[in-house]
C-alpha cells in the first residue's frame, strides 16, 4: 500500500502562487514526504499537459484524475452534458497520464436515493465504453450525506453489477457516515477496489457538520484524531493484498494543507510499518 496527495486537500484551501494552483508546492511536501503518487482533483484550470510534465519533473505518479459529474437525470437526454463531462474527463485522464477516473457522484435534496442511484448507473451505462476504448478504468466512490446515492458497499454493489467494468474508489471516511463499518465495507468490495481515499470525522453538535445517512452528524476532521477506525481498514486491506494507493483527504481548516498531510502520512505510515 502506498500514499498518494490530494489535490483537493490542498486547492480546498485557496494553495496558489501568483493566482494559479500551486502544482509545484504540492509535489515538492510529496517528495518530502516519500509519496510518488497524487490524485488530480480537476485541472484547477492548469492546462493538462504542464499537470503532466510537473508531475513527472517531481517523479510522482498521477494515479486518478477526478471529477463531479452531473448525471443525476431521468432521461438520456437531460444526461447528454453529463455523459459529455465523463468523456472530457477520460480525455485529461490520457493526456495527464492517469489510468483511472473517478467520478463524483454527490446525491440531490428531496431526490430519494434509489431514485438519485438509478439515474447515475443510467450515466455511467453510457459512458462506460467510452472509457473502455481509452483504456482508462472508471470508478465512483463513497460518498457521504443523507441524500448521496453511493454510500454504503450494497449501494456500490448494484452500480457496479449493472455497469460494466465499474470500479470502486473506496473511501473509509464516508462509509462510516453510513452507518457500516468501514473495514467490513472493504471486505464486501475488495475485489473492486482500484484506489482509496482515507479521511476521518468527529461527531458533531446537533444542527452543525454534516447529516450522514445514518442520521448523526459529523464534522471533518485530520486522519488519525477522529473516529474513522484506520488501522483495521488498513489490516483489511492488506489480508486482501491491495497494494495500490491511498489518498490523503482532509476536509477540515484547522491545519494548513501541507501541515495536514505532513501530520496525517506520518500517522499513516506508522500503521503501514506496524502492520508488515
Amino acid at each position: 500500500m502506498k500514499l498518494a496527495v490530494m489535490s483537493y486537500t490542498f486547492s480546498r484551501q485557496g494553495w496558489e502562487i501568483n493566482g494559479r494552483f500551486n502544482l509545484e508546492g504540492m509535489c515538492r511536501v510529496a517528495k518530502d514526504l516519500n509519496i510518488d503518487g497524487a490524485d488530480i482533483v480537476t485541472t484547477s484550470g492548469l492546462p493538462p499537459a504542464e499537470i503532466k510534465r510537473v508531475l513527472a519533473d517531481y517523479g510522482i505518479a498521477p494515479v486518478c484524475y477526478t471529477f463531479g459529474v452531473a448525471l443525476n437525470f431521468p432521461t438520456a437526454t437531460e444526461r447528454t452534458a453529463g455523459v459529455d463531462s465523463v468523456k472530457a474527463g477520460v480525455d485529461i485522464a490520457v493526456e495527464i497520464g492517469a489510468p483511472l477516473i473517478m467520478a463524483v457522484t454527490g446525491g440531490e435534496q428531496g431526490i430519494p436515493r434509489d431514485v438519485s442511484r438509478r439515474h447515475f448507473i443510467c450515466g455511467l451505462q453510457e459512458s462506460a465504453a467510452f472509457a473502455r476504448q481509452a483504456g482508462i478504468a472508471m470508478s465512483i466512490e463513497n460518498f457521504p450525506g443523507a441524500d448521496s446515492p453511493f454510500v454504503v458497499s450494497s449501494d456500490v454493489l448494484e452500480a457496479i453489477r449493472e455497469v460494466p467494468g465499474l470500479k470502486l474508489t473506496y473511501d473509509n471516511g464516508n462509509v462510516l457516515l453510513g452507518g457500516e463499518d468501514p473495514a467490513v465495507s472493504f471486505k464486501r468490495c475488495a475485489e473492486h477496489v482500484v484506489h482509496a481515499h482515507f479521511k476521518d470525522w468527529a461527531f458533531a453538535e446537533p444542527g452543525k457538520g454534516m447529516e450522514g445517512l445514518d442520521g448523526r452528524r459529523y464534522e471533518p476532521t485530520l486522519i488519525g484524531e477522529g473516529i474513522v477506525p484506520h488501522r483495521a481498514c488498513l489490516q483489511a486491506m492488506k489480508q486482501a493484498g491491495y497494494s495500490g494507493y491511498i489518498n490523503i483527504e482532509y476536509e477540515g481548516n484547522k491545519y494548513a494543507p501541507d501541515e495536514a498531510t505532513r501530520r496525517a502520512a506520518n500517522y499513516l505510515q506508522g500503521l503501514i510499518r506496524e502492520l508488515g
